[in-house]
């Protein structure tokens, strides 16, 4: 084993250097080297013959020193260089000769080469969205093929949380939603004397629209967040690498039964919000309108159909896909630290609801051209 390098300062005018002057030898020389560089005026000659090992790293300070030392103007000599390390200290010197490229500031990007940017980024997590929905897609139908891989435990924990945990919100936000449709329209149906049309407007806005829509947004508030934040957590903390380690598939054991429960329990919370909603309209248009509740009962069933209510209830099935979907998605992009958890569950729900509000504008588009 060569022994470290060391440097012997005994002679005022000469320096011996020794051992092996490479990344690993040169550790304690710090100190040494400090002094030496300071004193490079006095120094007529750097002797190398006791050099028993150099790299690269040991060729560069010593070329270093050599060209301090020459610097100052004195009749200089690097005395006893073995034909084995010619070669690096050439090398050294050339790259020292070399002048490092100036570095310029960055160019102010303009308004086109920002819009350009955000496109490209753009593009780029839509298309890593729509790969994260394949796989989940393949993933879901592999249970669904093998109903034996599917996690009961965790549908079941997550229709709790998702679904029951809800229900006071939900109900409350929804009463008080149709409490308001009825207020707000009463004063207009009263001056035509159309007070019994506060039904068809209660209940035609409640069962397509404002329960399933509403229902999704809370949902996404609480349940996308805390799914973006549950794998997030466990995609910093490498749980998530440690269970491909293991051979567990991330997407079948957190995603599917998430994606499942929400299938299960958003169609089952919209139920309770069109009943909620249909209730607090039928409450504020006795109040206001003096329309009685078996007369409201009446014309409800007149007035809305069974495909009003389907309409809600299957949207609600595609509202909860998505919801599940991206959250999931943003828990995964999570790196680095807790700041990244809070950011991609921001985004989880802000792009959840964007979405939701998309597909239901194209669904509105789509039944009224099938004329449902």
């Amino acid at each position: 084993m060569d022994t470290p390098a060391a440097i012997d300062q005994s002679n005022p005018q000469a320096v011996r250097l020794s051992g092996a002057w490479t990344i690993d030898g040169m550790g304690r020389l710090s100190s040494s080297l400090t002094t030496l560089s300071k004193k490079s005026a006095q120094y007529k000659e750097i002797n190398v013959a006791t050099i028993t090992a150099m790299d690269r790293t040991g060729a560069w300070v010593l070329e270093t020193l050599v060209q301090r030392c020459r610097s100052e103007g004195n009749t200089f000599r690097l005395q006893g260089v073995r034909t084995e390390f010619s070669a690096l200290l050439t090398q050294a010197q050339q790259q020292l000769a070399t002048p490092l490229a100036p570095v310029l500031p960055l160019a102010p990007q303009s308004r086109l080469e920002r819009v350009g940017r955000s496109a490209v980024a753009a593009l780029s997590d839509t298309l890593a969205l729509l790969d994260f929905v394949g796989l989940s897609a393949v993933s879901l139908s592999r249970c669904l093929l093998h109903p034996g891989q599917l996690r009961v435990r965790p549908i079941l924990f997550n229709i709790r949380s998702a679904g029951v945990d809800a229900l006071p919100i939900v109900g409350l936000l929804t009463f008080l939603l149709g409490v308001v449709v009825a207020y707000q329209s009463a004063d207009q149906l009263r001056q035509f004397g159309a007070n019994i049309f506060v039904v068809d407007l209660i209940g035609l806005s409640m069962l397509r629209e404002f329960a399933p829509l509403i229902t999704a947004i809370i949902v996404s508030g609480r349940s996308g967040s805390a799914y973006a934040a549950q794998i997030g957590t466990m995609k910093v903390t490498e749980e998530i690498d440690a269970m491909r380690t293991l051979g567990i598939d991330p997407h079948q054991m957190l995603v599917v039964p998430k994606i499942i429960a929400l299938m299960l329990t958003l169609p089952l919370l919209t139920v309770f919000a069109d009943v909620l909603g249909v209730v607090g309209g039928m409450m504020m248009a006795k109040a206001s309108l003096g329309v009685g509740l078996g007369e409201f009962l009446d014309r409800f069933i007149k007035a809305v159909d069974l495909s009003a209510y389907l309409v809600g209830v299957g949207k609600s099935v595609v509202f909860a896909v998505i919801i599940a979907t991206v959250g999931c998605y943003q828990g995964f992009q999570a790196k680095g630290g807790p700041d990244s958890i809070g950011r991609q569950t921001t985004r989880s729900v802000v792009q959840a609801i964007f979405l939701v509000i998309v597909v239901d504008a194209l669904f509105s588009v789509a039944f009224n051209l099938l004329d449902l």
